[in-house]
């Protein structure tokens, strides 16, 4: 994990009754049983959240009838001691798509122009357009990452880094020397959902480059890693002026004190998230043999789901999927050859392998 260890292991187990059936329940995670669809459409984190956020999400619940502020004010200090900023260049959201679309509201408008990468997740685009912005779409380089020398003049830009949904990286050189040319008059806003599944040596998260570009606004979730993607909580890093900015968009009190207390747990609880991520990774290098043993191969992935070549159209495969009991990802326009589908567990996964090889025998 790239993140230092923000402080030390705190012992959450107060609640009483509940508090000893939940702290069971990530270890059961959200698999599917044999009757059930398996979900792996989403990007979500099967396993569920650490013992340490589920005990204190519990122990949260008595305080629902107080507004969020103390608890928001602690987040806010756990995220910038964690980052090494100032807690004035933090800005916690009702997940990170809260976020994304602060930022198309605070930086796009009529005659302006957001720029997105193509395919990439389609939200900050989608509030740009309702916002009144002119969207334009650049296509990913033959490598799959971003061809961001055609993404330098627009009033916001967004890159997704890793990449949904192909789960590939653009290099950090190449994003280090990007960030370095462009006019401050471009702000741009770096996603880093997946930033805690990368294992690649050449990426690196753009925080620390915060200090030095005041248009630099990188976004994080706790809905991937930390799985509380039903929560939603995630947060954003900038200098305290674009900060403001984003803070002049958002409704008081965007994040409820469960999900406030979760975060906080989930950030200390450092071993369950690289639990986390080696379970994904492992999972990850068995599916790509498994499809190669089909003649099938994905995207190099640096994330929690993978994008697989395929030999003819997603669109009717997604659909026989479905039929099976398995629901993989979504028609990217951009890629209508390509099927993603999120790591779930080892029996999820097999359910996977086994309906694929029947679709595309059929």
């Amino acid at each position: 994990m790239q993140d230092n260890l923000l402080f030390s292991r705190r012992t959450f187990a107060r609640a009483v009754g509940a508090g000893a059936i939940l702290a069971a329940v990530p270890k059961l995670a959200l698999a599917a049983t044999p009757q059930s669809d398996v979900r792996l459409n989403a990007n979500e984190n099967p396993y569920g959240p650490s013992p340490a956020g589920m005990r204190a999400m519990t122990d949260a619940l008595r305080t629902v009838p107080r507004y969020p502020d103390d608890l928001s004010e602690a987040l806010r200090s756990d995220v910038a001691h964690l980052h090494g900023v100032n807690p004035n260049q933090v800005i916690l959201g009702d997940g990170s798509s809260d976020i994304l679309r602060l930022a198309a509201a605070a930086y796009t408008g009529p005659g302006k122009k957001m720029i997105v990468p193509d395919p990439t997740f389609e939200s900050i685009a989608l509030h740009a357009a309702t916002c009144g912005a002119e969207v334009t779409k650049v296509p990913l380089t033959a490598a799959y990452t971003h061809d961001l020398d055609k993404m330098t003049d627009g009033a916001l830009v967004y890159v997704c880094n890793p990449n949904n949904p192909t789960a590939t990286i653009t290099p950090k050189a190449a994003l280090r020397a990007y960030l370095d040319s462009l006019p401050r008059t471009t702000t741009v806003l770096v996603d880093e959902a997946y930033h805690h599944y990368v294992t690649s040596p050449d990426y690196e998260s753009v925080i620390p480059l915060v200090a030095t570009h005041p248009n630099l606004i990188v976004a994080r979730t706790f809905s991937k890693i930390y799985a509380m993607a039903g929560l939603r909580a995630g947060y954003a890093i900038a200098q305290p002026e674009a900060i403001e900015r984003l803070r002049a968009q958002q409704q008081f009190d965007a994040m409820n004190v469960v999900a406030l207390a979760g975060a906080r747990a989930s950030l200390a609880d450092t071993d369950h998230a690289l639990l986390a991520r080696k379970r994904n990774s492992d999972t990850k290098v068995w599916l790509a043999g498994e499809l190669r043993k089909s003649g099938y191969e994905m995207l190099p992935s640096e994330a929690n789901f993978v994008m697989i070549q395929l030999k003819g159209e997603v669109k009717p495969l997604i659909a026989q999927m479905r039929m099976k009991g398995v629901h993989v990802g979504r028609l990217f326009p951009a890629m209508p050859r390509s099927m993603r589908v999120t790591i779930g567990t080892p029996e999820e996964m097999q359910r996977f392998v086994d309906a694929f090889r029947t679709v595309i025998s059929t």
